[in-house]
């Protein structure tokens, strides 16, 4: 099994949903990453500067998510898949995104994985 970096359940608000006024209203989501880096652990040597900042990531899905409204929760997890891969040292992602809309259930979620 590779080694990953995983943030777990990260909120992010947005406006997101497929009628408008669902839409017009920020509502929070949750988003769980789960990263392979191109390199594994072994080689860190205990530098930040050799791994995935997770900070950082977090700070990128944050604004990703508040930049521009969506209607499906599916596109938000694809934006994300694209942003992590083409600007981060990654080999592998996948992206859960929990969105608490319909009554009588915990969440509604998706699940991707990209590979580059």
């Amino acid at each position: 099994m590779p080694d990953t970096i995983e943030i777990r359940r990260l909120r992010v608000t947005t406006l997101i949903g497929v009628p408008d006024e669902e839409r017009a209203v920020p509502q929070t989501l949750l988003v769980s990453i789960r990263m392979t880096p191109s390199q594994n652990f072994d080689g860190l040597a205990d530098e930040i500067s050799r791994t995935i900042d997770y900070y950082q990531v977090s700070l990128e899905i944050e604004a990703l998510a508040a930049a521009r409204p969506r209607r499906l929760i599916e596109t938000l997890a694809t934006d994300i898949a694209g942003h992590l891969l083409g600007n981060h040292p990654l080999q592998h992602v996948a992206i859960s995104i929990e969105k608490h809309i319909l009554p009588n259930t915990e969440c509604v979620a998706v699940h991707i994985e990209r590979s580059r």
